[in-house]
């Protein structure tokens, strides 16, 4: 194959997207460039965001432009795949857009009419039906703000001698945070040491994959240390179990406003062992862990029951939390159960971690890491009321953005493949479903679930599951069946945009063949530029940054598939081309990236009603091969 000749290397990324189809001429050409064509930033800042933790969100002020841009006020929107309730949040500060959304509306060119919107969105999981609607239905800000602050006090008065600990000078101050350790046996000298003392060191903070013995300076791969095991009594459960042992490593705290940290010493021993008699609160769980695809016979060792992913102290601190806001009734105790729930999994827990970063004198504490359950051999225990404090503020900031609105917001706990909507109800769809086998969102959620005594039901949780059982024909019917749904009950003007992420070209035909199936079919594409990736975005082996988003209508006839591997490849590394050049040409180097030129040729292709021919690391493998960062070859060069 010769490279074919382009028209001039400024080429229009406009001229590889399809002209809008007269169903999508509701909303001007220019409008839909400015929101599709473009990559429209969505940033992972702000009170609403940044209110609960859950994987994959879209901030809602970028949702809220694209409901703002395709419906009007009093018009209700509809989410399948409801998540934490960005989807309603965005259809709600609508009615109230910040300075900076109007602005950016303005920017773009779009023709919108601010107001209240409604929403109805579906959410298969527990945890996310109970955040979403919590936080789309908050309660007064006021009397939250009152209650938590009462509460904690409550568990400051009763409960803070649990974290107190003492400076390097002897002072009495309080406990930020600890680091305890794993503890091996050197394969040489058979001696058990931490891995803090074999692997750790300060200034600079390293955190080294080598094992060197403190005792008998024998070096080795860490998979040659043999983790030590302990059996100890289960409270809860009133038997035995075995799990890792550990040790307390390193001790962070503050006297007043001064911060210090030092090794353990005999003090946080006695302490550890006043706790060890502290009985163990009735409210806590005793929640047999399904464990599916995220289980790691390493790591997960001994932790069979939600509560083993705590540490004595923190699991009675946060369980006593809890019965205080059992206390409350209503949308009272919903706001503390949020707030408290909120820290909970990411940061009380053992997955907690530090990591090493470059030119740091001290090793930095970090949150659990997001899509996984992993625990690392330095798990961080930390301090549940000053966490909770902090996190009050973001929560109460929340609810006082979001109370008082016109605009109702009503969230089902339940799946979006029956949906008890009329037919024709619906004025909009936007969505963001599960990309394939990226996030199972269920296991995930199983710790906060546990808490509120609610589970999901997985029989429709659309996910690629070796666990579950499920391959890529399952998650596709399951898509099917949702997507079936929405094209129901949405009215035949209607439009839905949907977001979606994966480096699978298996994963896209799937969707693609499932819309299509449902009546839909791709009008316009574009890309969400996410300012800060998520974690699978960043360090997974061919991931994609820029979520492709497609404005999905009525289906067309239209003919699909790819007429043959040669005009495939002929049409990728053309458009790859075409692609490169306009982005080094508008200097812009984010569009030159091999991530974005891939969720580019996505986008392409669906517009085209084609198949997406490869993974994203076959593209990376061939981009990486190109002698020049501004000349592309063809495929046969």
């Amino acid at each position: 194959m010769t490279q074919k000749e382009l028209p001039g290397d400024r080429y229009d990324m406009l001229q590889i997207q399809p002209k809008p189809s007269k169903s999508a001429q509701s909303m001007p050409e220019a409008s839909l460039d400015a929101l599709y064509r473009r990559p429209l930033a969505a940033k992972r800042t702000g009170v609403l965001y940044g209110a609960f933790p859950y994987p994959t969100k879209i901030s809602p002020e970028a949702i809220a432009l694209y409901i703002a841009a395709h419906t009007k006020p009093g018009d209700t929107v509809f989410d399948g795949f409801g998540g934490s309730g960005t989807t309603g949040l965005a259809a709600l500060i609508c009615e109230r857009p910040t300075e900076e959304l109007r602005a950016e509306a303005i920017r773009l060119g779009l023709d919108v009419q601010w107001g209240a919107r409604n929403a109805v969105l579906y959410e298969l999981g527990a945890l996310g039906s109970f955040v979403g609607r919590t936080l789309t239905n908050p309660p007064d800000p006021v009397a939250f703000r009152k209650a938590a602050e009462d509460v904690l006090a409550a568990g400051e008065s009763e409960d803070g001698w649990m974290y107190e600990a003492r400076d390097p000078s002897g002072a009495k101050g309080s406990l930020r945070h600890l680091i305890w350790s794993d503890k091996l046996r050197c394969p040489a000298c058979r001696s058990v040491v931490s891995l803090w003392d074999a692997c750790v060191s300060l200034d600079p903070a390293t955190i080294s994959s080598t094992f060197s013995c403190p005792k008998c300076r024998h070096k080795a791969p860490m998979d040659d240390a043999q983790r030590v095991t302990v059996d100890e009594h289960d409270d809860v459960l009133g038997e035995q179990r075995t799990l890792r042992e550990r040790a307390m490593a390193r001790v962070y705290g503050s006297t007043g406003k001064k911060r210090w940290s030092r090794p353990a010493t005999a003090d946080d021993l006695t302490l550890f062992k006043k706790i060890e008699a502290e009985p163990i609160p009735t409210c806590v769980p005793q929640a047999l862990i399904p464990w599916g695809d995220l289980y790691r016979k390493g790591y997960h060792q001994g932790i069979t029951h939600v509560h083993h992913f705590y540490t004595r102290r923190n699991l009675i601190v946060f369980a006593r939390m809890w019965e205080r806001a059992d206390s409350y009734s209503g949308a009272l105790r919903e706001g503390l159960r949020f707030w408290l729930l909120s820290y909970n999994a990411a940061h009380g827990t053992i997955m907690t971690r530090v990591v090493a970063k470059s030119a740091q004198k001290d090793l930095v504490v970090t949150s659990a890491q997001p899509g996984v359950l992993y625990v690392s051999g330095l798990p961080v225990e930390k301090n549940f009321f000053a966490g909770l404090r902090r996190k009050l503020k973001t929560i109460a900031q929340a609810f006082e953005t979001i109370h008082g609105g016109s605009g109702k917001v009503e969230v089902v706990h339940g799946s979006s493949c029956h949906v008890g909507l009329p037919s024709g109800s619906i004025d909009y769809v936007f969505t963001d479903p599960p990309f394939g086998a990226n996030i199972p969102y269920a296991e995930l959620s199983f710790i906060n679930e546990a808490w509120l005594k609610t589970f999901t039901d997985r029989t429709d949780e659309a996910i690629v599951s070796p666990d579950q059982g499920k391959a890529i024909d399952e998650y596709r019917e399951l898509l099917t069946h949702s997507f079936s749904e929405a094209r129901r009950i949405l009215k035949p003007s209607g439009k839905a945009t949907m977001v979606f992420h994966s480096a699978s070209a298996g994963v896209w035909n799937a969707l693609q063949r499932a819309y299509q199936d449902a009546g839909f079919d791709v009008e316009y594409a574009g890309v969400l530029d996410k300012k800060q990736g998520s974690f699978k975005q960043v360090t997974t082996v061919g991931a994609v940054r820029g979520d492709p988003v497609l404005l999905l209508g009525p289906r067309r006839e239209a003919k699909a598939g790819i007429e043959s591997k040669a005009g495939a490849d002929e049409c990728v590394w053309t458009v790859a081309t075409a692609l490169h050049r306009a982005a080094t040409a508008a200097h812009d180097p984010a569009e030159a990236t091999a991530q974005r030129l891939y969720s580019r040729l996505v986008t392409h292709f669906l517009s085209h009603h084609q198949q997406v021919p490869f993974d994203a690391d076959v593209f990376y493998r061939w981009y990486a091969e190109q002698p020049l960062p501004g000349v592309l070859r063809s495929a046969s060069d």
